[in-house]
């Protein structure tokens, strides 16, 4: 029988998808045999260090990606609360509008390898910057951008979350609409006041 072939980006994208469905410790290497189609001693050839390598491998592409797509983009020139929105509507295509969980919680679970954490830490970390820098951009103080920055990776992550357990993602796709508000200095100015009617 010949041996199977599958490049490099469909072995990453198999990879990917079995570490976000059972995490690093879930992630048996007879389930990623299945997944990819290859057999211990092909996974090995490609990634000596075992399943430790796979993970870093998978968690690289995925920064590479994020850095790129995500995270430059909200550095770039435009209205704060217009590259936020444009923020938003990728994290939508990247989490598949809620139908995906996130890689980096998925991978945190179980795992007890350092480099991994640190790793996933780093990730959390420039992804935090960028957003505290976005909101100070914006006019908010360095105190308020922090605050709102962590509130908005606390809600994207929990609706992920709440996504994974009971399938309902209008959760999610809520909390992407509303990050323009919660990121800009728009959300600190006052509300309208409405106009009491004279009639009596």
């Amino acid at each position: 029988m010949p041996v199977r072939k599958i490049d490099e980006g469909q072995l990453l994208d198999r990879l990917t998808e079995v570490f976000r469905l059972y995490g690093y410790e879930g992630a048996s290497l007879s389930r990623i045999s299945e997944a990819t189609g290859l057999k211990r001693a092909s996974l090995y050839h490609r990634f000596p260090g075992g399943k430790k390598e796979m993970a870093e491998a998978v968690l690289q592409r995925a920064d590479t990606w994020f850095v790129s797509h995500i995270l430059v983009p909200l550095t770039e020139p435009g209205e704060p609360s217009d590259r936020v929105h444009e923020m938003a509507n990728r994290l939508s295509d990247f989490y598949g509008g809620g139908h995906h969980s996130c890689l980096l919680d998925s991978l945190s679970l179980g795992d007890e390898d350092v480099a991994i954490r640190q790793h996933i830490d780093r990730s959390f970390t420039a992804w935090l910057g960028a957003l505290v820098g976005v909101a100070r951009e914006s006019g908010l103080s360095p105190a308020t951008a922090k605050l709102r920055a962590e509130e908005a990776l606390v809600r994207i992550q929990g609706a992920l979350v709440m996504a994974r357990a009971t399938g309902e993602t209008q959760p999610f796709l809520r909390v992407l609409q509303n990050l323009p508000e919660l990121l800009t200095l728009d959300s600190e100015k006052p509300k309208p006041k409405t106009k009491r009617s004279n009639k009596s």
